[in-house]
C-alpha cells in the first residue's frame, strides 16, 4: 500500500450543501494521483469566504482533506500570522505524516519558511515541488529563503524548466493540466481552426497589472483602425481587486470586451475554443498551466519570455515571445499576428501537436512521479 501525503496552500471551501471543494487545477490533479497512490491525504488550507466557480469537489473516496487555518496575505500582520499559525500547523503536519509513505510540500508559500526546515530534518520519505518561477530576479525574500533551503538539501525537488546551474535533485517537471480525452478533443479543434477575421484573443489569470492586464488593454487601445477591424472579442476570465478599474478602462476601447469573472474548467476551455491568442504578459510566472491548456485548443500564445516559458515556446513556431514587456512590445507583436496568413497560423497550431502536449498531461506525470520521484525518495 502506498500513501502520499501533499501539503500546500491549496485554498478550500465548503458550498452552502456542505460539500468540501477547492482550487480547481489543484485539486485535478490530485483526483488523478489516486490512479498510482491507494490514498492521497492533502493538508491545505481551508477558508471561510464563498468558493469560487472554479473550485472542484474531489472525485475519490481515497482522498482525504484535514484543513489548515488559512493564513498569509500581502499585509504586515498577514506575514505575522504565518509566524504565529507555526505550532498549528506543524502538529497538523505531523499527525498526518504518520499514516503516510511519502509526502509532497509545495513551494514557494508563506508556511514553506518553516515547514521545509522541519521536512527536510524528517525521516520520512519525500521530495519538494517548486511552483514558481526558479530565476525570478528579485523574488520575495521568504521566496529566496525557501529557494535556497531546498537547492541546499537533498532530496528531489521539481522545478519548472531546465536549466544549465541547476542541482542534480532538481528535476525539471512540467505542470500537468490536461487528460488524454482533452488532448484528442484539442487536436480536432486546432484541425479545424483558421485564421480569418473576427479573431478573438483572450487572457485567463488573476486581474492585476502584474500579469499584464494593463499593458492588454493599452495595446488595444493604441492600435490603428485597420488594424482593429479584424479584431472580434477580447475575453477576460478570472479576478482581482482591480477588476472593476479595468472594467471601466475597456469601456472606452473601440472592440467589445468580456469580463467572465471566474468559470469553470469547462467553461474556460469552451472560451479557448473560440479564441485564436491568449494573451499574458506577465512579468513573472513559472510556466503557467493555462498556455498548456489554451494551445491544446488553438490559441496560440503570445506571451512573456520569462522563467521556463521559452523553453516550451519557441518564438514563431508555437507562439510569440515577447522581446519586451511593454504597451509597444505587445502592440507590434499583436500588429505582427492579425497579418498573418492562414497558412502561417495553421502551420503553428501543426507545431502544437499531440506529441507536443504529452509532457503536460497528467497521465505522463504520473508515470514520470512514479519512476522518477517515488524511486529516488526510495533509494535515498
Amino acid at each position: 500500500m502506498s500513501r502520499l501525503t501533499i501539503i500546500s496552500h491549496t485554498e478550500h471551501y465548503l458550498t452552502p450543501g456542505g460539500t468540501l471543494v477547492g482550487l480547481g487545477a489543484t485539486v485535478t490533479e490530485l483526483n488523478h494521483l489516486v490512479a498510482i497512490f491507494d490514498t492521497v491525504t492533502h493538508v491545505a488550507m481551508l477558508h471561510t469566504t464563498p468558493a469560487p466557480a472554479s473550485a472542484l469537489p474531489y472525485t475519490s473516496s481515497h482522498i482525504h482533506f484535514i484543513a489548515l487555518p488559512a493564513v498569509g496575505g500581502p499585509h504586515g500582520s498577514d506575514k505575522l500570522s504565518v509566524l504565529f499559525s507555526a505550532p498549528t500547523v506543524l502538529k497538523t503536519i505531523r499527525r498526518a505524516l504518520k499514516g503516510s509513505d511519502y509526502f509532497q510540500f509545495r513551494a514557494p508559500t508563506g508556511i514553506g519558511v518553516f515547514v521545509i526546515p522541519y521536512l527536510i530534518f524528517s525521516s520520512k520519505k519525500g521530495w519538494f515541488k517548486y511552483a514558481g518561477n526558479w530565476k525570478q530576479a528579485h523574488a520575495p525574500l521568504a521566496y529566496r529563503f525557501q529557494k535556497w533551503l531546498l537547492t541546499h538539501q537533498s532530496r528531489p525537488v521539481t522545478i519548472n524548466g531546465f536549466w544549465e546551474d541547476q542541482p542534480a535533485h532538481c528535476l525539471s517537471f512540467e505542470n500537468p493540466c490536461l487528460t488524454n480525452e482533452e488532448v484528442e478533443n484539442g487536436a480536432v479543434d486546432r484541425n479545424h481552426k483558421t485564421l480569418q477575421a473576427p479573431i478573438n484573443f483572450c487572457f485567463v489569470g488573476r486581474l492585476e497589472p502584474a500579469k499584464g492586464v494593463d499593458l492588454i488593454i493599452e495595446a488595444f487601445a493604441k492600435m490603428d483602425a485597420s488594424q482593429l477591424s479584424k479584431v472580434g472579442q477580447i475575453h477576460f476570465v478570472g479576478t482581482g481587486s482591480k477588476a472593476r478599474r479595468y472594467q471601466k478602462l475597456a469601456e472606452t476601447l473601440a472592440v467589445p470586451i468580456v469580463f467572465h469573472g471566474v468559470l469553470s474548467r469547462e467553461a474556460v476551455h469552451a472560451v479557448y475554443q473560440q479564441c485564436h491568442a491568449i494573451l499574458l504578459p506577465s512579468q513573472s510566472e513559472g510556466f503557467p498551466k493555462v498556455i498548456a491548456e489554451a494551445m491544446n485548443y488553438g490559441c496560440v500564445p503570445i506571451v512573456s519570455e520569462v522563467s521556463s516559458i521559452g523553453h516550451y515556446i519557441r518564438d514563431g513556431q508555437q507562439g510569440f515571445l515577447l522581446e519586451h514587456i511593454s504597451v509597444q512590445g505587445l502592440l507590434d507583436v499583436l500588429e505582427h499576428f492579425l497579418k498573418l496568413s492562414t497558412v502561417s497560423y495553421v502551420d503553428m497550431l501543426q507545431n502544437i501537436s499531440t506529441a507536443y502536449l504529452e509532457p503536460f498531461t497528467y497521465r505522463h506525470y504520473n508515470q514520470r512521479l512514479r519512476n522518477e520521484l517515488v524511486s529516488a525518495a526510495e533509494n535515498r
